[in-house]
């Protein structure tokens, strides 16, 4: 029986998701420090066309971080700074008359683009909040009763401050549940940011102009198309569903994970193997996505928020209480995902 933990020999090739994944961290820590499990999951955000959520304090590279993958990738980015006076029209677009001709123009707004950075994402109105939906869930807006295709790939990478709370305005489950993944970005531990402060030292000057695209629209696609025929293990859908229903279940919790987490589990584990270059998904892939995918999701009753139960507890006895399947139940990289379980 061969190890469902051995990872092959990496890649070189970029189409290949552990190669694009090598290719990509390795030039953002040219300005980067640290983050690496962040990267790892933008990366895999990128290969199933997900949504992010960056969640940290002022002053953690939040925005840097998202720049610094926008300018690696090699993508078309727009940065939308979220303020409670931005409008709809302003990140969607509009018509605009010409008085010269009398006609009136489309003037696309920054969603357009491959990715889209929306800072401080709270700041914003539910009203502008909003514009984003539709361009979240089907890669298009309706601008003045006219609908058009945002580009190819497209995914949002939105940042806010967990701490304060005076202008802000919380985001609404409809669109914390079209995000994949909730990362927070943490406060580097003292060897990190004594890098941090020797790099700067060096060059007061690095930023995001600092680094290179390495990759293209056309590794990205192939990669996704790897990534596509991972073999999933009945056994290990079985895992996906049996923690999924276990969230609807917890007594702490009023509103569990929806279907599309349970997708959002399917595809990022599918990618993180690839990532990690296997053709299947073995339940740590599961396992290690279940934090991003379910912190942001899961909707506590008031009892437990009284007794100061959060998500991250409540996700962490999840893992406990679930029994993933055993390596004898894995080793079938060539089975048919259609047997039953």
């Amino acid at each position: 029986m061969s190890d469902p933990n051995r990872r092959p020999e990496p890649s070189t090739d970029p189409a290949e998701p552990a190669a694009l994944y090598e290719a990509l961290s390795t030039e953002m820590q040219h300005v980067l420090v640290g983050n690496d499990e962040t990267v790892e999951h933008l990366t895999i955000a990128l290969l199933i066309r997900g949504h992010v959520l960056l969640e940290g304090v002022p002053g953690v590279a939040k925005t840097t971080l998202a720049n610094l993958f926008a300018r690696v990738s090699g993508l078309d980015h727009r940065r939308i700074q979220m303020t409670p006076d931005i409008l709809p029209a302003d990140i969607t677009g509009t018509h605009v008359y010409h008085e010269t001709t009398g006609t009136f123009e489309l003037q696309r707004g920054p969603v357009f683009a491959n990715i889209v950075i929306a800072d401080e994402i709270n700041r914003a109105t539910p009203k502008t909040q909003s514009a984003l939906l539709e361009a979240m869930q089907e890669r298009q807006v309706t601008i003045e009763g006219e609908t058009l295709e945002l580009p190819t790939p497209f995914l949002v990478v939105a940042t806010q401050n967990p701490i304060e709370m005076e202008g802000v305005f919380e985001l609404p489950e409809a669109q914390r549940d079209r995000f994949q993944f909730k990362l927070t970005v943490d406060i580097p531990d003292r060897a990190s940011e004594r890098e941090l402060i020797d790099r700067f030292d060096a060059d007061p000057t690095l930023g995001p102009d600092h680094v290179e695209q390495v990759i293209d629209p056309a590794a990205i696609d192939a990669a996704r198309a790897t990534v596509a025929d991972v073999h999933v293990a009945p056994a290990v859908k079985g895992y996906i569903l049996d923690l999924v229903a276990a969230s609807r279940d917890h007594p702490d919790v009023t509103y569990g994970a929806s279907p599309r987490a349970t997708l959002a589990f399917l595809d990022g584990a599918k990618a993180r193997a690839a990532i990690h270059g296997r053709e299947y998904v073995i339940p740590d892939d599961v396992k290690a996505l279940a934090e991003p995918i379910l912190v942001h999701r899961l909707v506590l009753g008031t009892d437990a928020e009284l007794s100061s139960v959060n998500t991250t507890d409540v996700i962490a006895e999840l893992l406990e209480e679930v029994e993933p399947p055993g390596a004898e139940a894995l080793d079938a990289p060539a089975a048919s995902s259609t047997d039953s379980e």
